[in-house]
């Protein structure tokens, strides 16, 4: 071993350079996924405009995805713990890239039945995509480093939502390539580009990533604190039996429910938020404040995120649950602040309306965010270590789409009801409830864990 130090282990000469191709070229895959998922919200102004959708409509294709993508977890996390990591990531990217090709033509239908059945498809095959990325990372990482080392990998996530809240807008403003001109306004091209970029990370990820560093030359680095011999991948019935009977894990999963609840609401309604709570012209010409907010929310996603898994590895020693509560709580506060100042008529689209409008998505992006390192990413590989994070990361992951679809189902209708006189205001008291909700089961898997501390012999 050299002196090659890194959050006070030591590692030998090459290692970290060899884990930061390894986790950068999953990264830059798995923000493609996000640019051909986030690139549907932009496409909503312009379904609305084209085939006279409702708003419930609209959140109905976002439950079903999320539905789909929650279930997906379910089996392909399983899945993943047999097959491996690097192949359920190939798999997710191949499925991401025909999928969103097929809607960017086959939509030209316009029937309601064709974007259900794609938005069904296209959540299915991009759940291979979190599993497989956790599972990597969790051979990867000791117990220690992975809460900040989540914040750090989210950064790469989020460049995936960064890059469409970027490219969206310049697609939608049109454009010419060649002898090809695009008029503003065709959505059709938001499916159309996104996967190209799919279709590159996913060579390089091919290339460059290794399953373990065993793999990459370096046997023995990393010792999984759950089951150290040798390999990554254990039977279906194993990975099931551990993880379904694991006592925790289910309370993680139920309080991640709440954070995709907050955060798949907040960021896919944001661009209907815009239009009709600020008078944004979204369709067209996309105003460079909501550009901005756009650009700014996962940024401050990622700090969140980067805090809150520093703090749970360095001042809580690798427990999750005090520092989740915490933040719950928190965000749970900052969104009732939102609803009121709605309620009181301080958002609308004047200047300071505006402003006020684009800092509350910011601040619940941030709280939002905060949860996701360490509950959804550092909690399932404590939970399964090397060999079952996978199906640790899919069951917990699941919960969190099945929350955001009930969300979204439940604020579709609410919004359709009320924002005729109350704007969004009813929006943010939905997630200001999941945000309580969340710091409750947070609360009862601190309670367990500290139970389990003291019963447990020293």
């Amino acid at each position: 071993m050299d002196q090659s130090t890194l959050m006070g282990r030591t590692y030998p000469p090459g290692f970290r350079a060899r884990r930061s191709l390894n986790w950068i070229s999953l990264g830059l895959l798995y923000a493609s996924y996000y640019m051909c998922r986030y690139n549907f919200r932009f496409a909503s102004p312009g379904l609305i405009s084209e085939y006279h959708f409702t708003t419930s409509q609209i959140t109905d294709l976002f439950a079903l995805w999320s539905l789909a993508y929650g279930t997906g977890q379910l089996i392909n996390g399983l899945l993943t713990d047999r097959i491996g990591g690097k192949n359920a990531l190939l798999i997710g990217g191949i499925g991401t890239l025909v999928v969103n090709f097929y809607f960017g033509f086959a939509s030209l239908s316009g029937a309601f039945s064709t974007f259900t059945l794609i938005m069904l498809v296209n959540g299915y095959l991009q759940s291979f995509g979190a599993p497989g990325m956790v599972k990597i990372n969790a051979a990867w990482f000791a117990r220690q480093e992975r809460g900040t080392f989540a914040g750090i990998f989210g950064l790469m996530i989020q460049l995936g939502q960064v890059a469409i809240s970027f490219l969206a807008p310049l697609i939608l403003g049109g454009f010419t390539i060649f002898s090809i001109t695009v008029a503003s306004g065709e959505w059709r091209w938001l499916f159309r580009i996104p996967p190209l970029f799919t279709a590159a990370t996913a060579l390089f990820m091919y290339w460059a990533a290794k399953q373990t560093p065993d793999e990459a030359g370096y046997p023995g680095v990393i010792r999984d604190e759950l089951d150290n011999s040798a390999g990554v991948t254990v039977s279906l019935k194993e990975s099931f039996r551990t993880i379904f009977t694991h006592p925790l894990v289910w309370f993680y999963a139920m309080a991640y429910a709440c954070t995709g609840a907050v955060r798949s609401s907040s960021d896919q309604l944001a661009i209907l938020y815009f239009r009709d709570q600020l008078g944004f012209d979204m369709e067209h010409n996309i105003p460079a404040a909501a550009r901005r907010t756009l650009e700014i929310m996962p940024m401050v996603a990622v700090a969140g995120s980067f805090i809150s898994g520093w703090i749970s590895d360095h001042l809580f020693k690798g427990h999750r649950s005090p520092v989740a509560m915490g933040l719950y709580l928190i965000e749970a506060t900052v969104i009732t602040g939102a609803a009121l100042v709605l309620l009181l008529g301080h958002v609308d689209p004047t200047p300071m309306g505006i402003l006020m409008g684009c800092l509350i998505l910011i601040l619940i992006s941030f709280t939002a965010n905060s949860t996701h390192s360490i509950v959804g990413t550092a909690a399932p590989m404590d939970i399964g270590g090397k060999k079952m994070a996978g199906f640790a990361a899919g069951v917990i992951d699941s919960f969190q789409y099945y929350g955001a679809a009930v969300s979204l189902i439940l604020t579709g209708r609410v919004l359709d009801a009320t924002k005729a006189h109350f704007g969004y205001t009813f929006w943010f008291v939905i997630m200001a409830g999941f945000g309580l909700l969340g710091a409750c089961a947070m609360a009862y898997v601190h309670k367990v864990q500290l139970h389990m501390a003291k019963s447990s012999p020293r």
